[in-house]
């Protein structure tokens, strides 16, 4: 009954209003949740309620949208419209990361992490006027898909979903990350245990429905972590006399640095940090660190990681499949406009909930200000309470005096955005609906990746590779099974905490645009790139930057990074090694044949009927 209706077309023309309703009914929930705080509603009730509600919803999408077709379950059935479309990129893009970590880190690292933004936004560029269109118009279920008829052979095939699991597998792991650190604290429960109620949430999204099911229950999370995220912003600015905060980024960010150099800073050196036993990971306030850095080499990094992460978006294959289930070429292009307008709402927010929450915590005039306080007194607020037990804060007096210094508070950059409501003194239930947005953010990426790791090690290695005569119900069923065992793994290594949020997924997307943004690249715009130059630079790619990672880590070998290129740049190294390895044995191997020249030509005309048609 399901699969009739949400094929029939009434469904596609109904979409408007049955979101509405779904808006609608998620602001009643946000104002009943309200009234039950002012009648004594507990926190760790709301927390729980917000939660459940919201992955309740999802999981009813989700079930709803099962089906057995192999169209709708690898590509939605190529029927989103495109702005639709656009939410659900834009949620599959939100990740975590972008939800939960971003704010974090412009909130400690300043300017330099702006780099984020103008990367992961800029990508969007080489998206929509270099791929999307034409791997559209290809006609291909998956990325690696694309790279196995566009080389030939079954290797260059291997090849690429080598490269996508291990850039798919590390972004995963931060998005379950991200959902054990929300359920930790909404739920009262280990951070252990959260990522496994993540992942159990992020399968009820994706396992009977595939991409349809993932991209109806995108749409709904992204309107919930849009709310969630804007409504602190708009509150928190009211509330210190801006309603529109956007407006007045730059005084407010000037204020920063007028208090951080007001305040005097304690000594705390790597030896007194340690000796004082603050847990790995957290960081304190330092001072300038809202202020632009100055000189070349400053300038480089920003410019370099903005690179690392423009070429990367570009080369991810969970954001380059969204653009397979629009109905025709034209509205892959329209799509990506309409995923960079729902995308751009979050990220020019970005900023602004990281300076308000620094200004809530260290602005003395403010109520909530516990810098230059008694740290007994600030000891005893219920919200410094919570973050310290769950180890995600913590308070050491260097210096004795009593008296809380910039410097001698700690945070963990990925729970900023988390804590920021209750820093500021809002209800708690504005505490909830963040992190309901923040669940929103990591399963709606999660379940984008671990769908992407699946139809590609079931459609590219299983179906291409080892049973071509596999049915449909076969291939569904080993699809499936994978979704559970790729996910599993994933909690797995996420509970290790092996780097942060942020870093993970920077790892993501130097480890994608080692291997696959030039076979892309290439595949689509020169002719000339041959079977051999694509598996040679996608090996000799991937390898050279992993090898530099393992190099320049300080957890594995810590070297001094080479011109400034670290663990969160190491794409560049692979990127280029695999340019140039690409192009020199493709010269030096005979050209594609002509059958192969054609489809090229084919690809880059954007109308018409796609490539590989029925061939599914």
């Amino acid at each position: 009954m399901a699969e009739k209706f949400i094929n029939k077309g009434n469904f596609i023309s109904n979409l408007p209003k049955i979101y509405g309703i779904y808006t609608g009914g998620f602001l009643v929930f946000i104002i009943l949740m309200a009234i039950a705080e002012a009648n004594g509603m507990t926190a760790k009730t709301i927390g729980i309620l917000f939660v459940a509600f919201t992955v309740c919803i999802y999981a009813i999408i989700g079930y709803i949208s099962r089906t057995v077709q192999v169209d709708a379950y690898y590509v939605a059935g190529r029927q989103v419209p495109t702005v639709f479309n656009g939410m659900a990129t834009a949620a599959d893009w939100m990740s975590g990361a972008s939800f939960v970590a971003m704010a974090g880190g412009i909130y400690f690292g300043g300017y330099t992490y702006m780099a984020f933004l103008v990367g992961w936004t800029g990508g969007y560029v080489l998206v929509s006027s270099l791929l999307a269109p034409y791997l559209r118009k290809f006609g291909c279920y998956t990325v690696p898909d694309f790279i196995g008829t566009r080389y030939g052979g079954n290797f260059a095939r291997f090849c690429a979903v080598v490269v996508l699991t291990l850039a798919s597998f590390t972004y995963v792991t931060a998005q379950i990350n991200a959902t054990g650190t929300i359920a930790a604290r909404a739920l009262g429960i280990p951070f252990e245990l959260g990522v496994w109620v993540g992942l159990i949430s992020i399968l009820l999204c994706s396992m009977l429905g595939g991409m349809r099911a993932v991209t109806w229950t995108q749409v709904a999370q992204y309107i919930v972590l849009i709310i969630a995220y804007l409504i602190p912003i708009f509150w928190i600015g009211s509330k210190m006399g801006n309603p529109f905060p956007h407006l007045m980024l730059g005084d407010e960010v000037a204020r920063i640095g007028d208090l951080e150099s007001q305040f005097g800073l304690v000594k705390n050196a790597a030896a007194d940090v340690k000796a004082a036993g603050v847990p790995g990971g957290l960081k304190s306030i330092s001072v300038a660190h809202s202020a632009v850095p100055e000189g070349g080499m400053a300038a480089w990094k920003f410019i370099s990681l903005a690179l690392c992460m423009m070429v990367g978006t570009a080369s991810l294959p969970h954001i380059l499949m969204r653009y397979f289930t629009t109905p025709s070429v034209k509205a892959a292009r329209k799509s990506v406009a309409w995923s960079l307008f729902f995308i751009a709402i979050l990220y020019t927010s970005a900023p602004m909930l990281a300076t308000l929450s620094k200004l809530s915590l260290i602005d003395p005039s403010l109520a909530t200000g516990i810098i230059g306080k008694d740290i007994s007194a600030v000891m005893a607020i219920d919200w410094v309470q919570a973050w310290t037990a769950q180890k995600q804060a913590f308070i050491a007096d260097f210096n004795g005096d009593g008296v809380l210094q910039l410097n001698e508070w700690f945070m963990r950059g990925d729970v900023v955005v988390l804590s920021t409501p209750e820093i500021a003194g809002l209800p708690y239930v504005i505490s909830g609906l963040v992190a309901a947005g923040g669940m929103a953010a990591a399963m709606s990426t999660a379940d984008g990746l671990i769908l992407a790791i699946a139809n590609a090690l079931s459609h590219d290695i299983y179906y291409k590779i080892i049973d071509p005569k596999a049915d449909v119900r076969k291939r569904l069923l080993v699809a499936r099974a994978l979704l559970i065992i790729i996910g599993a793994f994933g909690a797995y290594i996420a509970s290790m905490r092996i780097t942060s949020i942020l870093g993970a997924v920077a790892w993501a997307f130097d480890f994608a645009m080692s291997g696959l943004f030039f076979p892309l690249i290439l595949g689509v715009w020169w002719k000339r790139a041959t079977r051999q130059g694509a598996i040679a630079g996608m090996i000799a790619g991937l390898a050279s930057g992993t090898a530099y990672l393992i190099y320049v880590y300080p957890k594995f070998m810590g070297n001094p990074a080479w011109l400034g290129i670290d663990h969160l740049r190491f794409g560049i190294i692979g990127a280029s090694v695999c340019l140039v390895v690409m192009v020199v044995v493709s010269l030096m191997t005979p050209e594609p044949d002509k059958a192969t020249q054609n489809m090229v030509d084919e690809v880059r005309i954007p109308s018409g009927k796609t490539i590989l048609g029925k061939q599914h």
